[in-house]
C-alpha cells in the first residue's frame, strides 16, 4: 500500500512539484508512526512541512523537484520507502514498543566502522597510526543489520577508517538487506564509475563526503591531490544521480570558510544535497584544545547553519548541526536514544566521539549492550541539560560523562594512547564555562520566539 502511494506520489511531483509533494507529506503523515504529535516530534515537523509547501514559490519545492529529477528514480524511491516507511512507520512503531518493554533506549539508527583502514594518512588520524588490524566480519556486520531490523532500526551508518576500503561487502550488504538504508561517510577517493553504477542497483546507498574547506587546507591535512580527487568523486557521483552530501567538521580555524556562501554555493554545484555539520571534538590525548570554538565563533556557526537551511536561502540544500540544533532533537542523541556507534574491534560506544565502552557484540547481543550499565547511564540522564544547546555529556557538561564511566567501570577504547574521563573532562571544563553564558542567551531567545509562534 505504501509503495502503491509512494508512486503514485513520485509520478505527481514530477508533473507538479508543488501538490505532488504536498501528497508526499501526506503518505508520510498517513503511515508515521506513532501517531501522537507529543509521542512523535516529527509529526509536528511534517505539519511545518506542510505549511512551507503551501507556498508553490517555497525553496523546499524547487528542493524536492532538484531531488526527483537530480537523483536516480530507483534511489529515490527506495530511500523514501526505507527511511519513510520502514524506518519512521515500522521500524518506530516497533521501537516504542520495544522502549516501553525493555526500560532502555533503542536506537533509529547504528553507527559501525566496517574497518579500521583508510588508504589516506590524515595528519591527527588514528587511522593512519593504526593501520589494516581491525576489521568487523561480513558476518558480524549482517549481524548488526539483522539484530538492529529486529529492534526497529531500518537506517545504517557507515564509519571507519575508510568503509569504502570494504566497498564490494559495503554493496553486498546493501543487496542483502535492501529494506535498509545504508549512508556512508567517505574520503570520496575510493569511488568510480563501475561503484556508482552498482550503488543504482542497489538503490539503498547514500553518502556524505569529508571536506575540510579550502583546497589548501584539505590537502594539508590529507594529502597533495586529495581535495581535487574529492571534487572528481563528487561530480561522478552527480552524473550517475547518487544521492549524497558533505561531512564537515568546524573548528576555530575554518568555520567561517565552512560556512562562507561561496562554498555553500561550490557544494551545491558538485551536486550535494546536504551538509551535516561536526563541532571539533577534542578526544583522545593529542587533541588540540586552540580548535575549539568560543562562544562567539560557536554563535557564528550556529545563525550562519539556520540561514543556510531557511526558505529565503538562494542554495537548495538541507544542513544539520547537531551540537547548536539540540533544541530539534531533545538534546544528545547519544547511547541508543537514536542512535549508538559499534568500532571495528566490535565495542559498543554511546558515540562516535565518545570512546568508551562496556559492552562488546562480539560478546553480547545489541539487545544486551543497550542494557548494560553504560547505556543505561545515558538513559536515565537524558536530557543531560533543560538548555538543549548544552546536549553533550562530555563537551558542555563536565562532570556528566565522568560519573556514567566511572559507575560503569566502562574502559577507554582508543587504539592509540587510553585517555580517562578524568584527562577528557579537564579539556573540556573551560571551555563548557565559556559556552554557559551565550548559551542561555541563545536559548532565552529561542524560547521567547516560540512562544510568540504559539
Amino acid at each position: 500500500m505504501f509503495t502503491s502511494a509512494l508512486n503514485l506520489a513520485y509520478k505527481r511531483v514530477k508533473k507538479d512539484p508543488q501538490k505532488g509533494m504536498l501528497e508526499v507529506v501526506n503518505v508520510f503523515d498517513q503511515f508515521m508512526m506513532p501517531s501522537s504529535k507529543d509521542e512523535n516530534s516529527a509529526k509536528a515537523g511534517l505539519e511545518r512541512v506542510r505549511n512551507e509547501l503551501k507556498d508553490e514559490n517555497s525553496k523546499w519545492v524547487s528542493f524536492g523537484s532538484d531531488i526527483v529529477n537530480g537523483i536516480d528514480e530507483n534511489i529515490v524511491k527506495t530511500s523514501v520507502k526505507n527511511v519513510g516507511y520502514n524506518a519512521a512507520y515500522k521500524g518506530n512503531s516497533l521501537r516504542n514498543k520495544l522502549q516501553k518493554e525493555y526500560n532502555c533506549n533503542i536506537p533509529w539508527t547504528i553507527l559501525f566502522d566496517p574497518t579500521s583502514a583508510c588508504n589516506l594518512k590524515c595528519t591527527g588520524c588514528w587511522a593512519a597510526e593504526y593501520g589494516h588490524k581491525n576489521n568487523l566480519t561480513y558476518e558480524e556486520m549482517a549481524s548488526i543489520v539483522r539484530q538492529g531490523n529486529e529492534l526497529g532500526t531500518y537506517f545504517f551508518i557507515l564509519t571507519g577508517g575508510e568503509p569504502l576500503v570494504r566497498k564490494d561487502d559495503v554493496i553486498k550488504l546493501a543487496k542483502e538487506f535492501n529494506d535498509s538504508a545504508f549512508h556512508v561517510f567517505t574520503n570520496g577517493t575510493l569511488i568510480d564509475e563501475e561503484f556508482c553504477k552498482e550503488v543504482k542497483e542497489a538503490g539503498n546507498i547514500s553518502f556524505a563526503l569529508s571536506i575540510e574547506g579550502t583546497e589548501e587546507s584539505t590537502d594539508f591535512r590529507r594529502g597533495d591531490g586529495v581535495f581535487k580527487k574529492v571534487m572528481k568523486a563528487m561530480d561522478l557521483m552527480k552524473e550517475n544521480k547518487l544521492l549524497y552530501g558533505a561531512s564537515i567538521c568546524y573548528t576555530s580555524k575554518n568555520y567561517e570558510y565552512v560556512t562562507d556562501d561561496e562554498f555553500i554555493k561550490m557544494l551545491v554545484d558538485h551536486g550535494c544535497r546536504l551538509a551535516w555539520y561536526f563541532h571539533y571534538m577534542p578526544v583522545g590525548k593529542g587533541a588540540d584544545t586552540s580548535l575549539l570554538l568560543d562562544p562567539d565563533q560557536r554563535e557564528y556557526v550556529y545563525h550562519k547553519v539556520r540561514e543556510i537551511r531557511s526558505a529565503e536561502y538562494p542554495q537548495n540544500i538541507f544542513t544539520i548541526d547537531f551540537q547548536n540544533d539540540g533544541e530539534f532533537i531533545n538534546g544528545c542523541i547519544a547511547g541508543g536514544k537514536n542512535y549508538f556507534h559499534i568500532n571495528s574491534l566490535g565495542d559498543m560506544e554511546p558515540c562516535v566521539f565518545i570512546h568508551y565502552s562496556d559492552s562488546n557484540i562480539r560478546e553480547k547481543t545489541i539487545k544486551e549492550c543497550l542494557m548494560s550499565p553504560l547505556f543505561m547511564g545515558f538513559h536515565d540522564n537524558q536530557p543531560f541539560n533543560k538548555n538543549l544547546l548544552k546536549p553533550c555529556p562530555m563537551l558542555e557538561n563536565p562532570g556528566r560523562l565522568t560519573k556514567i564511566v566511572n559507575d560503569s567501570d566502562a574502559r577507554n577504547t582508543d587504539m592509540i594512547e587510553p585517555e580517562s574521563a578524568e584527562e577528557l573532562q579537564e579539556k573540556t571544563t573551560s571551555y563548557a564555562m565559556n559556552w554557559n553564558k551565550k548559551a542561555n542567551e541563545l536559548w532565552n531567545a529561542s524560547r521567547e520566539k516560540a512562544e510568540s509562534f504559539k
